[in-house]
């Protein structure tokens, strides 16, 4: 632009100059006054909107003096001379590049990466960047270089697997590389990297697939053996406090028998005490902790009194359980005996 108004400049001058010369030539009287002031209104017209500079917000200028890099403007609109002074505008809002390269693995497999990279520059060394880069694109072209750089160095560090299983866990380690790498080095500041894809050769995920599908199988097969394992040691809870109940149900019912038992036996020494008391049998009582016991004294009496003690017990149990129907009668010269069926008592 600059030397294009320049020429236009030299181009009027030039005309005038040979107008005023080619006047006088012919004779006429031209004066140079008044072609000075249009002159210097064209010049004016040129030269002063080629002087307005403007900086849009979201940019910053860094402001060259006959080539060399002085001072820096931000947004606003300035009148700088436009022949001694150059604005070289940047873009300081966030930039992103989509990076897509080859990489390894740390066991020396293939794969291929995707990378966005956000990134801004730092407006406080917009001067540096002016002296040392010139323009944006070959900054840009050095920061993508150096993120490939430092995305495969920590992909380099990691086996295929590690990579694949802990993917999550990688793109924040590449973030923080390139940001600590990166940010002082170029003048810019590192807003976000983010790795949006890993993939391996198609060999490779065949055998990771195979290999989770063997690993879904262990895990399975070892989950159903857990589970036999604990409806086992379910059921032999079961059954143990199935034969606690059991056993505890046979002891309550052999206790009961032998209290029964107990109170038949204290029932029968009882009535044989009353029988006997009735036959005139002595009866000898005895204060004890559990209550008075009772003892038949036998002293003195035959064989046939004593059993008759035991003659009035069978035939008590009878009358105990008898169904009604009477006993039969065996008669023999004349006299009858009453047959008392005591083998039918149980």
């Amino acid at each position: 632009m600059k030397s294009i108004v320049t020429i236009v400049i030299a181009a009027i001058f030039a005309a005038a100059v040979v107008a005023i010369v080619l006047g006088r030539k012919k004779g006429l009287r031209v004066k140079p006054v008044p072609v000075i002031i249009a002159l210097a209104a064209v010049l004016a017209f040129i030269i002063v909107p080629s002087s307005i500079h403007t900086v849009e917000a979201g940019e910053i200028a860094v402001v060259k003096v006959w080539g060399r890099a002085e001072y820096v403007r931000t947004a606003g609109t300035y009148f700088d001379f436009w022949v001694s002074r150059e604005y070289e505008v940047y873009d300081a809002k966030v930039q992103n590049i989509d990076i897509r390269t080859e990489a390894y693995s740390k066991d020396a497999q293939t794969m291929d990466i995707s990378m966005t990279v956000q990134y801004m520059i730092n407006t406080e060394y917009a001067m540096d960047i002016a002296v040392r880069y010139g323009d944006l694109a070959l900054l840009q072209n050095r920061v993508n270089s150096a993120c490939i750089e430092k995305a495969k160095s920590v992909l380099s560090q990691y086996s295929a697997m590690t990579i694949i299983e802990t993917r999550a866990n990688i793109s924040p380690e590449v973030e923080k590389v390139i940001k600590e790498s990166i940010s002082d080095t170029y003048y810019v500041n590192i807003v976000t990297v983010v790795l949006t894809d890993i993939s391996f050769s198609d060999a490779f995920e065949s055998t990771v697939e195979d290999k989770m599908i063997a690993e879904q199988e262990k895990l399975k097969a070892e989950y159903e053996k857990e589970k036999a394992v604990i409806e086992a040691e379910k059921e032999l809870e079961v059954a143990k406090l199935d034969a606690q109940a059991k056993i505890a149900e046979a002891q309550g019912q052999a206790e009961a028998q032998i209290a029964i038992a107990d109170a038949e036996a204290k029932a029968i020494a009882l009535k044989s005490v009353e029988i006997a008391r009735m036959h005139g049998f002595s009866i000898i009582e005895t204060e004890t902790e559990n209550g008075k016991t009772y003892e038949i004294d036998f002293s003195g009496k035959s064989a046939s009194e004593i059993k008759l003690i035991s003659d009035y017990l069978r035939y008590a149990e009878y009358l105990s359980v008898w169904d009604g129907v009477l006993p039969k009668v065996m008669l023999d010269d004349g006299s009858g005996t009453v047959m008392i069926p005591f083998e039918s008592v149980e």
